[in-house]
């Protein structure tokens, strides 16, 4: 599995973005996969996911807000949109996958993610 996330880049205070996480790879059709954030000196945090339990594909935003997901199985995108940046949304922003997961993603705990990708900076500026 290869994760290649992009759209990362500065930002003023109150714009959005959006990023885009290019999965492929995988073996099995029920996958799951999420956006992650690491603030500077904090811990990695979970935004959003998407699985397909049962074959059907379901979403699961963390963050209500400002954040959502969304996806286009033909081209294998996730994309995260962040509307309002503030400054506290600084960060490294990364995708992750689980292959074989046929359960809501959201069940999903962070250290169980088998595939990362590199990440992207976002940084907010005032």
């Amino acid at each position: 599995v290869q994760l290649v996330e992009s759209g990362g880049g500065l930002v003023q205070a109150g714009g959005s973005l959006r990023l885009s996480c290019a999965a492929s790879g995988f073996v099995e059709d029920d996958y799951a996969i999420g956006w992650f954030r690491q603030a500077p000196g904090k811990e990695r945090e979970r935004l959003s996911c998407l699985g397909k339990p049962r074959g059907k594909l379901t979403y699961h935003n963390f963050m209500m807000g400002r954040f959502a997901i969304a996806s286009d199985p033909a081209s294998g995108i996730v994309y995260l949109q962040i509307n309002d940046l503030q400054i506290a949304a600084t960060g490294v922003y990364s995708c992750a996958a689980v292959d074989d997961w046929g359960h809501q993603c959201s069940a999903l705990k962070t250290t169980e993610y088998d595939y990362w990708g590199q990440g992207t900076q976002v940084t907010v500026s005032q």
